[in-house]
């Protein structure tokens, strides 16, 4: 597990359940620049702008299971995830995403 300093206020926290691309529907926050993102099974995720593509894929970020991470992000945009592929390196299922804003 990660250790940070604080970076900001918890806001609003939405979940993703993925398996194949699932994108958040709803868009982050005016005055949100970070999110701490923790899934409990390994994803790569993709933060985009609205007008962005929204499909994640295995080149995009990879976040192993049980881990924190705080990523800056601008208000407006929004996150995909899928779960991690199974090249032998990382056992994976579907899982669920938390991503909490940060103001």
């Amino acid at each position: 597990m990660t250790i940070q300093a604080a970076i900001g206020r918890l806001g609003v926290t939405q979940t993703v359940a993925f398996d194949a691309t699932t994108p958040v529907t709803n868009a982050f926050a005016p005055g949100t620049y970070a999110v701490r993102l923790v899934a409990n099974s390994a994803c790569n995720f993709r933060i985009y702008d609205s007008t962005g593509t929204a499909t994640a894929t295995t080149a995009d970020p990879f976040l192993p299971a049980n881990w924190e991470t705080v990523i800056t992000v601008s208000p407006g945009q929004k996150i995909s995830a899928l779960k991690a592929a199974t090249n032998g390196l990382v056992t994976t299922t579907a899982g669920t995403l938390w991503v909490t804003e940060l103001s």
